[in-house]
């Protein structure tokens, strides 16, 4: 059973949610504040996140690092004034956002989503061992890391996800679409998100993100990997 932390001071929309969650087969641990999630991250580190920006007690994107470390994906909850927030988490980590007032039964399925990006694995590497090299750029696809010029870096599952399948086709113009639909992707926000985790990709992965080397847009198309 998937394991799920809900961090939200709303009674009303932790009880709500986790409900859903429940009857849709997770195991969720409701928390109304900052204390209270960081004393259940101690507990275990859950399969997925659910995180309010706005708590009593601090700003959820003052635990966003501290779980992107770990690698667990993360949904945002966040009012509609909080855009600049919005940006902030995205490029903190987080795998996408859902803003208030909304529908469990999109909470649940924005769930899934994430889930199956998290969750889907690669099948053809250039290497039997399991790892892609292209240039400095090693991936070891079972241990789910990532070195450049020997140096680990750590990437969000969305990242990795796109990194993989990138690094699988070198040379092949993936278009927006293309992309969305190799991650498996139901919800329109990552088609919205999705040049943001480029951008977060390449801040991690090349020597100058402002002219990347590995990972290339091709202007009017998509986004490729280079060629070894």
């Amino acid at each position: 059973m998937k394991r799920i932390i809900l961090v939200d001071d709303e009674p009303q929309i932790g009880d709500v949610l986790s409900a859903y969650l429940e009857r849709e087969g997770f195991s969720t641990a409701v928390c109304r504040d900052l204390a209270e999630a960081r004393a259940e991250l101690e507990r275990g580190v859950p399969d997925l996140m659910i995180l309010d920006i706005t708590l009593p007690d601090g700003s959820g994107l003052d635990i966003l690092r501290a779980v992107h470390e770990r690698r667990v994906p993360v949904i945002m909850l966040t009012a509609r004034a909080e855009e600049v927030d919005r940006i902030v988490g995205l490029e903190l980590g987080a795998d996408d956002y859902v803003t208030k007032p909304f529908s469990p039964r999109e909470v649940v399925a924005r769930v899934r989503a994430v889930m199956r990006r998290t969750e889907t694995g690669s099948v053809a590497p250039s290497e039997g061992n399991g790892r892609i090299h292209i240039g400095t750029l090693e991936i070891d696809l079972a241990a789910h890391e990532v070195r450049t010029a020997g140096k680990s870096v750590t990437l969000t599952p969305s990242e990795f996800r796109i990194l993989t399948i990138l690094a699988e086709h070198p040379g092949q113009v993936f278009t927006r679409a293309q992309l969305l639909d190799q991650l498996h992707d139901d919800g329109s926000i990552f088609e919205r998100t999705l040049d943001r985790h480029i951008n977060n990709l390449r801040k991690k992965i090349e020597p100058n993100a402002q002219e990347p080397e590995y990972v290339l847009t091709v202007y009017g198309v998509g986004y490729k990997m280079k060629k070894p």
